[in-house]
């Protein structure tokens, strides 16, 4: 996330759609995949696997990056990219076929094998440029082995399932549908997904499309029927921004094994809660130009290939995404507008070849080692620049077809016809309260007469409405004619986002450009007086205390302060304020009048309870409390955090935030805030971490009574009747952990267990 600066006269927020890069699909990395089989015939048992069922063999273990499954569910992927004779096979793993088990919130790890990518750098960096523009699988690089054998090198991308389209679109129970023919796309089969429609009975739509979902036969007709029958009303039944940027895409790469391509496949559409498919890409493994046919033809050079009309199957019935939605203007100019904006700033700009370069420095070593790559080690270095023969085909050079293809679309009308220009973009109230109106300005500069629209919307995963913006003095916008468009709308949430598209009669813009994966945001401003509090925190928790795994995770407490029970549905906790929506709570959970409640941030949504999609730092970050409806209920912004010291209100609920000693889920302000005495005594308690004995001295006055305390304030340890300055104690049966020990019911120090 980032916010706006130079022509905003305000400041609001830019949120982008930024997927993660850490952990399993961190580019930077190349992550390390050791499957294990007991049967000596595993390949035969996958092979004949994949030519029957294509269900799963158990792997005895799993291990990735050192942690270790057992009982895992292994199967050979893929098309042309597989072969029986093969060594190396594209995979699949299911970490929890057998056992509910999964690696940083995983369970599906795809595996491809670069068949036909000299460069092996054709799917993750397809995908790493796609994931400015569109929801699209993390994507990076695996090492392989089997059996202690290293297989070779692959490209290891997300799963499109259940746990993606819930992560991007909200939700994951509704119509979801795989676009790949049933029993693989070929020259032999015309059963091809190209969203024509068939007639009302679903059947005949069996071998061109799977269903991942439990039902929605009679949503693909219908989507089929309005596309191809009632293209006007697509708006209501797809996202035609989010297809206009995969077709943009598609086109732009030269990625013909796709929908623009002969077999018209390998993307998903999920219908989400509002009622609109999504697409998402997939499979980019001759992505650049390697697939040649177009269903109308046969690119059979590089050059073709860069000459690729960027209005490919304009005309062609049996592609009625392109021909359907290119005949209405205004999206034909929203579809020039993404390409313009792809190649402006991936190939224009050249920081796709740059991206390239760093990839490949990456995985020379393992490629190098690759002991089954289809191509040989020269292939690989020189792809990225030159053409190479991959036996029936070519695969272009990456920069030497994109070069080209930069050059050759830069001369065409549509890429030369000037793009209106959106700046000094305005709103009337940067924090307005829940139901108040805000206008909405910008300066629209064109050669011709420029349509603007302002697209909104008050949730996240709702639909943007577009509404036409004026230059008629009457919209907030000053004079009439004076190129400054308005339009007004009304706060209904905590967050409104928009963006601004304008076009003339050759081509569109969009501010932001990569719409609707960036937008502005109007945030409204919390309440005065708060019946629901971020109450405490702990962001370096060592040994305090665990959660229900035993892992010493970062807390978060919530605190009632009002008479009543509070829901949490339409909640929801964030370590950002360009990102207030990262994690919701679940349904029915409440909080009863004067009660806590601890939501462990740790970044495990799949255990059990209440366990965030994100981490706190240490560093210093903000946690902040959004009610769905209203806005930002609390927020708090803090810096570098003392392990096992938290933050908290004192008192509960109202006071200022203040470090302490954790009292995780009880009263806040019954301790002291660091490792200073009440009293001016000395004391000395050494080791401090101890493993089973603790020696505790003072020598200003005698010891006559100990209390040991742990981070719930419950008492684990007490004995009065000392008479002594020194004591040797020896509390071996205490858990590892964080504690205070008392001394006289007035001096308190904390005390660490190993």
């Amino acid at each position: 996330m980032r916010r706006t600066t130079g022509i905003l006269l305000i400041t609001f927020f830019l949120s982008i759609k930024a997927a993660s890069q850490s952990g399993f699909y961190d580019l930077n990395t190349i992550q390390v995949i050791e499957i294990t089989f007991t049967q000596p015939n595993w390949d035969y048992m996958l092979d004949t696997a994949k030519a029957g069922s294509e269900g799963y063999i158990m792997a005895a273990k799993v291990k990735i990056n050192g942690t270790e499954f057992s009982n895992v569910g292994v199967k050979y992927k893929g098309n042309s990219s597989y072969n029986p004779t093969r060594v190396k096979n594209p995979f699949h793993i299911e970490l929890d076929t057998y056992i509910d088990q999964d690696y940083q919130g995983y369970t599906d790890i795809k595996l491809s094998n670069s068949y036909r990518d000299p460069s092996f750098l054709r799917e993750v960096l397809s995908y790493k440029i796609a994931r400015d523009y569109m929801h699209a699988p993390e994507s990076n690089f695996a090492n392989v082995y089997v059996n202690n054998q290293l297989i070779g090198l692959y490209s290891n991308s997300e799963s499109v399932g259940k746990k993606f389209v819930k992560a991007r679109f909200g939700s994951k129970s509704n119509t979801f549908i795989k676009c790949s023919p049933v029993r693989g796309a070929g020259p032999g089969n015309l059963n091809i997904p190209n969203l024509v429609y068939l007639g009302t009975d679903s059947s005949l739509y069996y071998n061109r499309y799977e269903l991942e979902s439990d039902y929605g036969w009679s949503d693909l007709v219908d989507l089929c029927d309005t596309l191809n029958n009632h293209s006007t009303e697509i708006e209501k039944i797809i996202n035609v921004n989010e297809v206009l940027w995969m077709l943009a895409f598609d086109n732009l790469l030269v990625n013909l094994d796709s929908y623009i391509g002969p077999f018209a496949q390998n993307y998903y559409l999920y219908k989400d809660d509002h009622n609109r498919f999504r697409p998402v890409v997939w499979d980019l493994n001759e992505s650049f130009g390697t697939f040649s046919e177009t269903g109308t033809g046969n690119l059979s050079s590089t050059n073709s290939r860069i000459q690729m009309t960027h209005l490919l199957h304009i005309n062609d019935n049996n592609w009625p995404l392109v021909k359907k939605l290119l005949a209405i203007p205004v999206y034909k100019r929203m579809y020039l507008a993404h390409m313009r904006t792809i190649l402006s700033e991936h190939f224009i700009s050249n920081n796709y070849s740059a991206d390239a370069l760093v990839l490949q420095n990456l995985i020379k070593s393992s490629v190098n080692a690759d002991p089954n790559k289809f191509y040989s080690y020269t292939n690989f270095l020189s792809n990225l620049t030159n053409d190479v023969n991959v036996g029936n085909g070519t695969a272009p050079g990456l920069t030497n077809l994109m070069n080209g293809r930069k050059t050759w679309l830069g001369s065409l009308t549509d890429f030369t016809a000037v793009q209106p220009v959106v700046s000094v973009i305005t709103v009337s109230n940067s924090h307005p309260s829940v139901g108040t109106d805000v206008n909405i300005t910008a300066r629209v500069t064109s050669s011709e007469a420029a349509g603007v629209f302002l697209a909104y919307r008050n949730d996240v995963n709702s639909p943007f409405e577009r509404i036409q913006m004026n230059d008629d003095g009457l919209h907030g916008d000053g004079g009439s004619n004076d190129g400054v468009y308005g339009s007004t709308i009304t706060i209904s949430s905590g967050k409104t986002q928009y963006y601004i598209y304008a076009e003339n009669n050759q081509v569109g813009v969009f501010s932001p450009k990569r719409a609707e994966m960036e937008f502005y945001e109007i945030i409204t401003k919390p309440p005065e007086n708060k019946d629901l509090v971020i109450n405490e925190f702990l962001a370096s928790n060592v040994v305090t205390i665990t959660d229900q795994n035993g892992e010493y995770d970062d807390w978060i407490e919530l605190y009632n302060n009002s008479g009543g029970v509070i829901s949490l549905n339409n909640f929801y906790l964030s370590d950002s304020y360009s990102d207030l929506y990262k994690w919701k709570f679940p349904d029915n959970i409440t909080i009863l009048p004067g009660n806590y409640l601890i939501i462990w941030a740790d970044d495990s949504i799949s255990q059990t309870g209440l366990h965030t999609n994100f981490k706190l730092s240490a560093s210093g970050e903000q946690i902040v409390l959004t009610n769905g409806s209203t806005g930002i209920m609390d927020s708090f912004s803090f810096g570098l955090q003392t392990p096992d010291i938290s933050m908290q209100r004192c008192p509960d609920g109202s006071g200022d935030f203040v470090s302490a000693i954790p009292t995780f889920n009880i009263p806040n302000c019954i301790a002291i805030t660091d490792d200073y005495k009440i009293n001016p005594v000395e004391l000395n308690i050494y080791p401090n971490p101890f493993s089973s004995r603790l020696s505790v001295s003072l020598f200003d006055e005698t010891i006559k009574s100990i209390r040991i305390v742990n981070v719930m304030g419950e008492t684990i340890f007490q004995k009065n009747g000392y008479n002594t300055n020194l004591l040797e104690l020896q509390p071996e049966r205490l858990p590892k952990g964080f504690y205070m020990i008392i001394i006289n019911n007035s001096v308190t120090r904390k005390i660490i267990k190993e």
